[in-house]
């Protein structure tokens, strides 16, 4: 596995995360029959917060992103988005591990979700989320802090 940081957002990074997004995502969402080469991206514009969100840099270059965003009974984790030549090498996975390793610290559930087919539900079930709902388009997913890692 490659190196890799967190470091955190900013404002500046709202294009390569928007750019990055409309990638990662634009199979699952074609397959669905919902992509929109412009409103995949101004979602994002549109609910990015830099100030719950880290970049991943992996050799010092953009990666990828993650947030995690305070709600009332739970963080949501969002946006987590990796540069697709990097999928399966590891790096999401240790990403996701030192997140959940935080949240479980705290005593936090993590919510997400997902599209419906995403390969991503699996990386997710595998750390622990069992889903909460689902519609035709969205898995709805949560997790409750491990307390053994408490």
């Amino acid at each position: 596995m490659a190196d890799w940081e967190l470091r955190p957002a900013s404002a500046e990074d709202v294009e390569a995360v928007a750019e990055l997004r409309a990638v990662v995502l634009r199979a699952d969402l074609e397959r669905l029959g919902r992509y929109d080469e412009q409103r995949v991206r101004q979602r994002l514009r549109d609910g990015f917060a830099p100030a719950y969100t880290w970049v991943v840099e992996v050799g010092g270059a953009f990666a990828g992103c993650v947030a995690l965003r305070p709600a009332a009974d739970a963080l949501w984790l969002e946006h987590f988005y990796l540069a697709p030549h990097l999928h399966g090498s590891g790096i999401g996975t240790a990403v996701l591990r030192a997140l959940l390793d935080r949240c479980d610290r705290d005593g936090t559930r993590v919510r997400l979700n997902v599209l419906q087919g995403s390969p991503a539900r699996r990386l997710y079930e595998r750390h622990g989320f069992t889903v909460e709902t689902e519609d035709p388009i969205d898995v709805f997913l949560v997790r409750e802090p491990n307390i053994l890692s408490m």
